[in-house]
């Protein structure tokens, strides 16, 4: 599947094998990784494995600034199911570069792809985890509409530390009475 969103300073697009060096810039910072539970890049090698193994197979998308051309940072769909939500559903995951962190950018682009998912395809929820501590991570999701399901502890996907996961969703339904919500208040 071939996605490409536009938001008014982003653009959305499928990583390519061009792109590792872009990944290796943002993803070996030492602060970008560990709060989502994956450690820094270590060489632009691990960022195209990355590509091929992670972005590619489950259509994570390239963040994009539109103004530069500037590979920032991943959005998109995280190629693991939660059965603990009782719903048909998708993983969102992101990440940003160090240096944009606080300036919107990726509630913008998790905004895109929500709205993109439930008016483009047939997903009926959507959802994100976030590890305790990393509340610009919660923040985001709530941003977006998404709420809080449940809370479990957890191994790490890359290592033995464990720490307490927290899940918040959003279905097509209530994206739906957001939308009209958030029109009236604006209108």
């Amino acid at each position: 599947m071939s996605i490409l969103i536009e938001t008014p300073r982003l653009l959305l697009r499928p990583f390519t094998d061009g792109d590792a060096e872009a990944v290796y810039a943002y993803a070996s910072h030492p602060e970008v990784g560990p709060p989502a539970g994956w450690k820094p890049h270590a060489d632009v090698a691990e960022s195209l494995e990355v590509i091929h193994t992670i972005f590619q197979p489950s259509n994570a998308l390239a963040m994009v600034l539109k103004d530069s051309g500037r590979l920032v940072g991943s959005a998109g769909f995280v190629d693991r199911h939660e059965p603990g939500l009782g719903l048909p559903s998708e993983e969102i995951g992101y990440s940003l570069a160090r240096d944009l962190w606080g300036q919107g950018l990726t509630t913008e682009a998790v905004g895109a792809i929500i709205r993109y998912t439930f008016t483009e395809m047939d997903y009926t929820a959507l959802w994100a985890e976030y590890y305790e501590d990393n509340l610009r991570s919660r923040r985001v999701m709530e941003k977006c509409g998404m709420t809080y399901r449940f809370s479990r502890k957890e191994t790490i996907p890359q290592g033995t530390e464990e720490r307490m996961g927290h899940y918040l969703a959003i279905t097509r339904q209530e994206w739906l009475n957001l939308q009209k919500k958030w029109a009236e208040e604006a209108g």
